[in-house]
């Protein structure tokens, strides 16, 4: 019975939707590569969360206490996340909309699509990269945005709900690394003179801390 009580946010911007879908049913040639993409591209936001570690291997312990506060805060986004989805109910476009253009399959209807995960996780790693290494946030605003457009063009959200995870995550994320960046800077003090050193500390590079 749930079902029937979710939410349809196709008259939010549903008009805005069918014109991105529709771009997804003209270029049918970018349908795989994007489909390929969105996925993948969780992994790179992973990979630029790595680089941010090693390089602050090489920098003070502020910098690594917020390496280590990275991948910590985008968890701590999606799990928001996760609860505003029980919480909003909003069907899939698949549902609201079917006669749209979708290139992935419909998911199950309790499977909500406000906010989306794909961009959470995204926005996230852009706000907590953005405390530790501003180069590598800027390139992660690129691929978030991607990211953010890719849900969009596959049908499996509304521009709102892409949105809404943007405003749900940068300030989740970003609080959670400020607070532990500066909370949990001891307790990493003392695991890079400790028997973590050789992992948290690149000693050749000692000298360009910062």
């Amino acid at each position: 019975m749930h079902q029937y009580l979710a939410f349809d946010g196709s008259g939010i911007d549903g008009g805005l939707f069918g014109s991105i879908t529709g771009i997804a049913r003209d270029t049918r040639w970018l349908n795989t590569p994007m489909h390929l993409w969105t996925n993948a591209g969780l992994a790179v936001f992973a990979v630029l969360m790595v680089l941010g570690f090693l390089r602050a291997r090489r920098r003070d312990t502020a910098a690594m206490t917020l390496a280590l506060a990275a991948p910590v805060a985008v968890v701590g986004a999606f799990a928001v996340a996760e609860v505003a989805k029980k919480l909003v109910a909003e069907v899939r476009p698949c549902y609201s909309v079917p006669h749209a253009y979708f290139v992935d399959a419909c998911p199950v209807r309790t499977d909500y699509a406000f906010p989306s995960g794909h961009t959470t996780t995204a926005a996230a790693t852009v706000a907590a990269l953005w405390l530790l290494d501003r180069q590598l946030a800027k390139i992660a605003i690129g691929f978030a945005l991607l990211e953010g457009f890719s849900r969009v063009y596959l049908g499996d959200h509304y521009p709102h709900d892409v949105l809404g995870a943007v405003v749900l995550a940068v300030p989740v994320a970003y609080l959670v690394s400020k607070v532990l960046g500066r909370s949990a800077q001891p307790v990493v003090a003392r695991l890079r003179t400790g028997t973590l050193e050789s992992v948290l500390t690149n000693r050749r590079g000692a000298h360009a801390a910062r």
